[in-house]
């Protein structure tokens, strides 16, 4: 039996279209806010950065402010690791953002404001972004522009109903210890829609999961905090989501001890095996990421004009999960996903995740054991398959291939110390705590809201 919350979910989820956002409306408002879209960016070399500079003691990038974020350098180490030591830049952003989604019942379906937003690092204009995704320094004006709509729904939650509320990490690989609070947030009363925003049921996002570029990473993050109501509710499960079990997290604590990940924040001119040029900061190889700089302009921002630096990756990588059905029961392989910014040494990543070209660099133990496997599957156990971008804010022209294969005849590998098969209702029931299922994880998680949908409601 679900709960009040988790039916109200499904039938969003089974929505596509309602009298009050129709299909083709939405595809109609997504033409206007792309021809309505003046934004433009230009790479600049890191001498015309305004308001940011290298410190002459560390070499870190720092903004004026001492706010918004930092890249710094860290060094890590991994005892019996396929690589055991290296350093790298990295993005420091201690402060906690707000990624947050409105939520609004119409003719008695869910609905969420979404807005299309177009950020410095998209590969192509807008995309369908959160209510509001801002950082601590965006929200408290530190760079003395405009206010972010909607964002006091959030700062003033309890005014409201809230429907999920978790701190969430992101990208381990080039963040430092990130998180930011996902947040969807039920509202009753009368909310003027603003030009870029539009109220939409959660099956019509799920519908456009499969179009390359549109949903933007923050908006699938806040999305797999839901508490989403899977078919496959396997008995005594009254919310829509199973918790993980003493087994499984036992399992997770013991790979957080056995997996050893010393790291050390050092200055940025410290950092070996990377360069620094007048445009780039690069790795000797010419392989994993560059630090870079963009000069930004676009007239709906909070602040029309501005520069910055970000992180700009080599190739395209790879997110995939192998999924399988015992008894009726979809289950998701996970494995255990050591990164250099985790708080807590690992959180669960998906079946393989990681850019084949970058591998291709490494001693070949450290290419993910079934990544070439879930690549060459064939066509009919390819459940979902769609590039979408990573946060536009910090990364540039970051894409991934999020992947959905289902198992062979013979059920998929067996579990290992660092992989294992764990029902999809567990994971959803972890992603709901903070720090337990990483950023990759997540977006392939509402991908599967989508493969497997909700359970139905009369």
């Amino acid at each position: 039996m679900l709960t009040p919350v988790s039916a109200r979910i499904a039938r969003s989820a089974a929505a596509v279209e309602t009298a009050h956002a129709p299909l083709e409306d939405f595809w109609a408002w997504w033409k206007q806010s792309c021809a309505d879209d003046d934004s433009a960016g230009r790479v600049i070399p890191f001498g015309e950065l305004r308001s940011w500079s290298f410190d002459p003691g560390s070499g870190d990038l720092v903004h004026d402010t001492g706010r918004f974020f930092t890249i710094g350098g860290i060094r890590a180490h991994r005892p019996g690791a396929a690589v055991e030591s290296w350093s790298q830049p990295i993005i420091n952003q201690p402060e906690v953002g707000i990624l947050g989604i409105l939520a609004k019942e119409f003719d008695g379906v869910l609905h969420f404001l979404m807005q299309a937003k177009t950020e410095p690092g998209n590969c192509a204009g807008p995309q369908l972004s959160p209510t509001v995704q801002a950082t601590r320094s965006n929200y408290t004006r530190v760079h003395k522009g405009s206010p972010v709509p909607y964002v006091d729904y959030f700062r003033n939650a309890e005014r409201h109903r809230v429907l999920a509320d978790v701190r969430q990490s992101e990208q381990g690989s080039w963040f430092y210890r990130k998180r930011n609070r996902n947040m969807v947030v039920e509202v009753t009363g009368d909310v003027e829609v603003l030009d870029g925003f539009r109220w939409m049921p959660l099956g019509q996002v799920h519908r456009l999961l499969g179009e390359v570029d549109l949903i933007n990473m923050d908006a699938r993050t806040v999305l797999a905090c839901l508490p989403f109501p899977f078919q496959d509710l396997d008995g005594g499960s009254t919310d829509g989501f199973r918790p993980a079990d003493t087994e499984v997290l036992s399992w997770i604590t013991e790979a957080r001890t056995r997996h050893e990940l010393l790291t050390e924040r050092v200055a940025l001119r410290d950092v070996a095996g990377w360069r620094r040029e007048a445009d780039r900061i690069t790795h000797d190889s010419g392989g994993f990421f560059d630090v870079m700089a963009i000069d930004f302009r676009s007239r709906g921002r909070e602040v029309a004009a501005w520069t910055q630096p970000m992180v700009r990756p080599r190739y395209r990588g790879v997110s995939a999960f192998l999924v399988r059905r015992v008894d009726g029961v979809p289950q998701v392989l996970v494995s255990t996903r050591v990164e250099v910014g985790c708080a807590d040494v690992l959180e669960l990543g998906p079946t393989a995740q990681g850019t084949p070209e970058n591998y291709d660099l490494l001693p070949a133990a450290a290419r993910p054991p079934l990544l070439d496997e879930l690549l060459a599957a064939p066509a009919e156990r390819v459940l979902f398959d769609t590039v979408m971008s990573e946060e536009g804010g910090r990364f540039y022209h970051a894409r991934n291939r999020y992947l959905v294969v289902e198992a062979g005849p013979d059920g998929g590998p067996a579990d290992t110390p660092d992989l294992r098969w764990i029902p999809l209702t567990e994971l959803e029931g972890l992603a709901r705590h903070s720090f337990y299922v990483n950023v990759d994880a997540r977006t392939l998680m509402v991908c599967l809201q989508r493969v497997f949908g909700p359970v139905p409601v009369t």
